[in-house]
Formats: structure tokens, sequence, C-alpha cells
């Protein structure tokens, strides 16, 4: 990568990393492994302070940081980088003279979850640049993954952005594109988009100036937001169409109900086009080996097609293939799925705890 103005010549580059999830730690590693092919120096990991996690609820480090220490590279876990409040005030400004000198060239984000202010994001020579999980200007936001998904979009794919102070508003970099299949559900789609964020941001590092000379603008006026997911969005309403029930159950933690009890839905195979029903929606039309069979409701074209499931899970219960439900006596051919308690369409969850 070409030095920036005023810095030694073939001196690496000190580069800050800051993320939290698995799909940081990819592209953090991914970074690690190309350190001497871009003359960079990664000089500090920033992640999220440790969060209690499990049922012994103990403090847990993040993948990022787990990586980072696997490495010898120091990890910075501020709590802010703001100067708003007097709370934070103090903390924000150790937070922030504790970057600057680290002295670096670029920071790379990803998945971070800390607000960076603009301060923070003038701090690098070259800024910060950022590693996005969807081609923007659509799906800005916290889950563009799974609402690509449910969109019914054929493909998704990955943006380096210069950032500014709005959200996931900067100008782009590059795009790395990721065909989205039938079968795709939100952890296939992820591994697939880290593993490409990871070799996108090596592309850009090999040449940072001349990505960010030819940045583009992003069109505002095309520009839609990838809403962090709710527990309600996974309640199946088995009156929607096949198509977007499966979509569902691939995005998000769908679940159902059978009279009092809620069932998560792990799992099914893609639509065939021939399994066509006319039962009401909700019912349970057979319980296979293969596959436990749902009529659907209807899609704009008036047809009811049977969704094929593949793996459940009972509350208190360990998951369970469709061939040990049909050799168990918890689902029965003609039962009726619904929306809440009483397996009541339009009931909501009444009261349940989603």
């Amino acid at each position: 990568m070409p030095n920036p103005p005023n810095h030694p010549k073939n001196t690496p580059l000190n580069v800050i990393f800051a993320g939290t999830p698995e799909f940081a730690s990819i592209a953090l590693k991914s970074l690690i492994d190309n350190q001497d092919t871009l003359n960079i120096k990664i000089v500090a990991v920033y992640t999220q302070p440790d969060r209690k996690a499990g049922r012994g609820q103990k403090l847990s480090q993040s993948p990022v940081k787990k990586l980072a220490l696997t490495h010898n590279i120091p990890v910075e876990q501020p709590i802010s980088f703001s100067l708003k409040t007097n709370a934070g005030q103090d903390a924000g400004q150790v937070a922030r003279h504790t970057l600057a000198n680290y002295k670096p060239d670029v920071m790379i984000v990803a998945a971070y979850g800390l607000i960076l202010p603009l301060g923070v994001l003038n701090t690098p020579t070259f800024g910060c640049v950022n590693i996005h999980a969807s081609l923007l200007p659509r799906f800005r936001g916290a889950a563009p993954i799974q609402r690509a998904i449910l969109a019914n979009d054929a493909q998704t794919g990955i943006t380096i952005m210069q950032m500014d102070k709005g959200l996931d508003t900067g100008d782009m970099l590059y795009k790395a594109v990721c065909d989205i299949d039938n079968t795709d559900t939100t952890q296939s789609l992820h591994d697939k988009l880290a593993t490409l964020g990871g070799q996108a941001i090596v592309t850009v590092l090999k040449d940072l100036p001349k990505y960010q000379s030819q940045a583009t603008k992003q069109d505002d006026t095309l520009a839609n937001y990838a809403n962090k997911i709710t527990t309600d969005e996974g309640l199946i309403d088995w009156q929607n169409d096949a198509f977007a029930i499966h979509r569902q159950i691939r995005a998000l933690n769908a679940f159902t109900f059978l009279k009092n009890e809620r069932i998560k839905v792990l799992s099914a195979k893609p639509i065939k086009l021939n399994q066509t029903t006319q039962e009401s929606a909700g019912k349970v039309v057979s319980v296979g080996k293969n596959a436990i069979l749902v009529a659907c409701g209807q899609n704009q074209d008036g047809i009811q097609h049977l969704i094929n499931l593949t793996h459940m899970q009972w509350a208190g219960g360990k998951p369970l293939t469709a061939e040990q439900i049909a050799n168990g006596d918890k689902l029965n051919d003609g039962d009726m799925f619904g929306s809440g308690f009483d397996g009541g369409f339009g009931s909501g969850l009444n009261g349940a705890n989603a």
C-alpha cells in the first residue's frame, strides 16, 4: 500500500481494527494474514467490553478480542467515545486520547457496535473505513443480512465505505457481490459475507489512496434501512404464502404455537411448486419422516402451497428432526399451528414470553 504524505518510506502503516462479533473476526484474521503483503501493522484492536453470557453469566470475550489476544495485539475496550454527557465525558476523553496515541493511519471498522463521533473518524490519517454487509445504499443499518433474505433479494454483498457522521451514509470505495441462494439462512449468508468482507478489505488496502480518490457518493433516494430484528418478527402467520414463510424461517428465529405450546421452527426445505393444498392455513397435513407438511396461505395467484419443515424444537427440549418428531407423540396429522395461545390466529402472543 502506498504511504501517506509525510510517512517514512517503506514503514508499515499503523492500522487499528474495531469490531466485535464473528463477522468482524473473519476480517481481522484476513488482515493479520496479509500484514506483510499489505505493509501494515495492526497496532491495536478495539472491541466491545466483555459481557456476561450463558447460564452462569460469566464474563465472555468477543470473538475479535480472543483473536487479537492470540496474536498478541493490544486490545482496547472503551465504553464510549462520546463527550456529550458529563458522566461519559471523562471516559470519552480518555478513549480519544488513547486512540490518538496509537498514531493510526487508518481505522478499519466491522460491526463494532459503538458510535464513532466525528472527532474519532478524523483521527486516523486516512480516516475510518467500514466493512458493511450489504450493497449500499440498500439496507443501511443493523440487520442487512436478515433483511436481504426477507426481501427476497437475489443478491447482496459487501460495501467498503468511508465512514462519515451518518448511519452507513459514507462514500463507497469498493463493492463485492454475493448471490443469495434459496437455501441460504442468516448464518450461511453471514459466513459467505464475512469471508467476502475479509477479501474486500484486503483488496482496498492494497491501494487505499486510489480507492478513496475514486469514491462514489451514495444515492440517498435509493436508500432503505435494515432495522434491528425484533422477537415478534419471528412469529409465523400461516395465512402468509409458503415462500414468505420459508424466507422467515431462513432469516429469523421463527416460531409458532400449538395450543399453549410455543415451538421453534428451525429449518425447512425449499418450496416445491407441485405441492399444493386446499387445507386451512396452519394445518399439519402430514407428519412424515422426511418432513412435516404444513398448509400455508394463498399466494397472489390464489394458490396454497405446502411447506416442508425439517427441524423443530419444543420449549425446554432439544432440536428434533422430522423423523424424530414422526417417531414421537408431540405432533399429529390434523393439528393446527397458530399465532398465539389456543392456536388462535390474530391473537398475537397473548402474554407468551417471546
